[in-house]
């Protein structure tokens, strides 16, 4: 069991882990060890996360939300199995934590009229010098 916050724990039967051989250089060991892990959370079909944190974890995930509903972390970063693992599950609290978080609402403002006249003056100015560059009359 992952607790996540005080609401919200992951149950063992979601969690999937698959230990796999890991990329790149590393000699012996990589060749013969699987050190590197893959988490799958089916969070699609957990009971335990309310659905605005579904559709926000849906959309913090990006590219490791599945077609099924389910979000798969990869850690390759040590040489440990167990080490791992902890990684992969540390940042699957992690990303499940923020979001939880409720994004704030935006509030629409106005510009104020100085910033409006200050803009508008930078404008005129840069049209003045943009003007100076054209051809001078006279000279042919």
């Amino acid at each position: 069991m992952l607790k996540i916050t005080d609401q919200i724990t992951i149950e063992d039967w979601e969690l999937t882990e698959q230990f796999v051989r890991s990329s790149g250089p590393g000699g012996q060991n990589v060749n013969k060890v699987s050190t590197a892990v893959e988490l799958r959370f089916e969070a699609e079909r957990s009971p335990n996360l309310p659905d605005p944190v579904k559709r926000r974890l849906k959309r913090l995930a990006g590219r490791r939300w599945t077609k099924e509903g389910a979000l798969v972390i990869q850690v390759e970063e040590t040489r440990s199995q167990a080490r791992n693992r902890e990684i992969a599950r540390d940042r699957l609290a992690d990303l499940i934590r923020k979001a939880t978080e409720t994004p704030k609402r935006r509030l629409a403002t106005r510009p104020t009229l100085g910033s409006k006249k200050r803009r508008l003056k930078a404008k005129k100015v840069r049209g003045v010098v943009k003007a100076l560059r054209g051809k001078v009359e006279g000279e042919d």
